[in-house]
Order: C-alpha cells, then structure tokens, then sequence
C-alpha cells in the first residue's frame, strides 16, 4: 500500500517529462490552478508527454491560435488534435488508457468522487484565490516572480517581478468576483482551516480518498491544493505545520506509483469523508442550485445563444460568512456529472446512495428538476443549451 507519509515514485513520467516525441504535450505552468490537476493525473497514468510552460509566446503562437482564448491548461496530441479543460483533457486520456481507471466502478464512490471534483474545481478556489491575493504583501516576491518567470522565462528575476505585476493584475482583480472581500474572509479562513484540519484526519488514515488509489476527487483537490494553497509561501507554511498529512498528499499526487493502488472495497465512503462532504452541502450545492435557477432563467431568455461564463453576482454564504459571488453557468455543467450518476442508478444503488445522501445533506440538491440542461462546444469556452 505504501508509505502513509512519503511520497512514492516511478521513472516512467520522469521519462516522458523529457522525452521530445512524446504522445503529448501539456501547456501549462506551475502556478496554474487546473494544471496541477491535469499533470497530477498524466503522471499516475504513466503516460508518455512534456510539459511546455505557457510562455507569452506559447499563447500567442499556440494556444489562443487553438483554444481561442488565453487559457491553460491545454492539452495537444501527437497527432494535433487539441482538448481543452481539465475534465475533458482527464475523460479524453481515460478513454485511451483504461488501466486503473480514477472513476470508481462501484455506485456511491463514483457519486462521491464526482461530487469531490466539483467542489475542488468550483468552490476550493475561494481559499486559494483568497491565500494568494489577501496576503500578498507577505509573500509578494514569488508570486510575482513566478508569473513573470511563467510569462518571460528568459528574463532576470526583477524583470520578471516588473511583468508579473503586469499579467498578474486581472486576477488579482477577480477575487472580490469571487466573494473574497473584508466582511467574508475571516469566514473563508475559518471554514478552510477546518477543511484542513478534517483532510490531515483522512489523510492520516488513507492514501487518497476513497482508499489507495487516486480517484477523480483526488484530482479535484489538487488544483487548489497543490498550486495556490501547497505551493504560495503563506499557505503552503500552514499546511506544512497544521496538516502534514495533506502536504504528503499533495507529494504522493505529484509523485505518485504509476496505475497503483486500489479504492475501498465494498463501495464504502470513509467516515473520514463525512465531515468534508457536509459541509459541502452546507455551503456549496445551494450556491451550485441558485446557478442552475440563472442559466435556466438566461436560456429561457435567449434560446439558441451562448450562455456567458457569468450571470451576474448572487448571494452566498460559507460557515458564518455571506456575501456576494459570480453565478458561474459553467458550475451547471460539473454538477450534472455528478447528478446524471445519481439519476442512472437502479432503484438498489439509489437507496445505498440516499443513505450517504440523506447523512450529508445533499438529497435535496439530487432532487430538485433540471428543466434545462447545458452542454459544452468543442472550440468554445462558452456553454450552450443541450438539444
């Protein structure tokens, strides 16, 4: 099973890392909240590709020619054929090489691995953008040098601290978007301390979460928990010293044993779990059905139009904060993975499922309709009404 505290390594990504002709390519940076979730993934599969940092010159010639917008990560085959987001990029590769897949096979440990995903991806970016850009004065110097250094690698340190203050700017502008403000923080701290406190608990007991090999929800997590939160100066220092358990996580998930490990058998959720996915209830599932009502509202509105990636602002609240924060269209999208597994069960799964449903909170949310549903275009980052 492996050490508990240390992370565990194989040659082959090393390999495929460096390797020229490789069968992909990564474009990305370390920095990057969702590349760290799509390399973290690339490497526990053991597949064959290097990483290009997205360099200004990489968007201009590459990526945004591709994608059609500057944004990473961004994957690319041998043979040109291009996926972008990192869900699409892990469903993609899953399809190809099959082995040790990071879906669970058994009904509630793939409902709780879709629903971790989700939440990793669309609600553990508050913490992380909130560690990144509130405390800024406190680890100033890297974080502008690493978007600089991710900009013009070729530049000196302080040229790239002058540049990074330059293309760090729209994000540093994004988090009051994303209801990080003075009246929300103390909150936002305080449910994410506990957040961490429960994880170093887990992951006290288990490799990754749903037993000893890395599901989807592993790789949910890393992008918060690896770039912005085990990587900044400020969080990274507190996750070192209140939950040295995650911090071995996020080394196993960089470093991990190529296709190892099994998931619980059974199809149990560990008790572990329980707490995390309460709160995610709590907080997040009456945030991710307030953008289910907008998009419903905006398509009923503009049928046959894009959807825009946000809709405005509306309420929110985490712990004993509230405030207010975009309607992300695209959180839809995520949550009906989860919701079109719950609604696919046979009527002895869904009872199995409602059981852990019914202990954390979310029924309701696997219960409300979906009068509309959405869908995502290749090409476009846009999402439109599925047909």
């Amino acid at each position: 099973m492996g050490s508990l505290n240390s992370p565990r390594k194989s040659s082959l990504w090393v390999n495929g890392m460096t390797n020229k002709s490789a069968a992909y390519t990564l474009y990305g940076g370390d920095l990057s909240y969702y590349t760290g979730k799509a390399r973290a993934y690339m490497r526990y599969k053991g597949l064959d590709f290097v990483e290009k940092t997205a360099t200004r010159a990489v968007y201009k010639d590459i990526i945004v020619p591709k994608v059609g917008a500057p944004i990473v990560p961004v994957l690319e085959t041998a043979a040109g054929e291009i996926v972008q987001d990192t869900t699409e990029i892990i469903d993609f590769l899953e399809q190809r090489h099959p082995d040790s897949p990071v879906y669970p096979s058994t009904p509630t440990q793939k409902l709780v691995s879709l629903i971790l995903e989700h939440y990793g991806d669309e609600w553990l970016v508050i913490p992380a953008m909130h560690y990144r850009w509130s405390v800024l004065d406190d680890q100033y110097d890297f974080i502008m040098g690493e978007f600089g250094r991710l900009s013009a690698p070729e530049e000196s340190p302080e040229k790239q601290i002058e540049i990074g203050e330059k293309v760090s700017a729209s994000f540093r502008g994004s988090i009051k978007m994303l209801g990080i403000t003075e009246e929300t923080t103390s909150a936002i701290e305080a449910v994410y301390l506990e957040f961490l406190d429960q994880l170093n608990e887990h992951f006290s007991q288990h490799l990754y979460l749903l037993g000893a090999r890395p599901s989807i929800g592993d790789y949910g997590f890393m992008g918060p928990l690896y770039a912005h939160l085990g990587r900044d100066p400020v969080p990274l220092a507190i996750m070192q010293s209140r939950a040295p358990a995650v911090y071995a996580w996020v080394q196993r998930m960089n470093a991990p044993e190529v296709l190892a490990g099994e998931f619980l058998p059974d199809d149990q959720i560990p008790e572990t779990l329980l707490p995390i996915l309460q709160t995610l209830c709590r907080d997040f599932l009456p945030d991710v059905l307030d953008v289910v009502k907008e998009n419903d509202a905006y398509m009923e509105a503009h049928p046959g139009e894009n959807i825009p990636r946000y809709l405005g602002m509306h309420p929110f609240h985490t712990g004993e904060g509230s405030g207010q924060r975009v309607i992300s269209s695209f959180s839809q999208w995520m949550f009906q993975r989860a919701y079109d597994h719950y609604h696919g069960l046979t009527s002895a799964e869904r009872s199995t499922a409602d059981e852990l449903l019914n202990r954390i909170g979310g029924r309701e949310a696997f219960d409300a309709p979906l009068r509309r549903r959405v869908q995502r275009v290749r090409g476009q980052l846009e999402l439109v009404e599925a047909s």
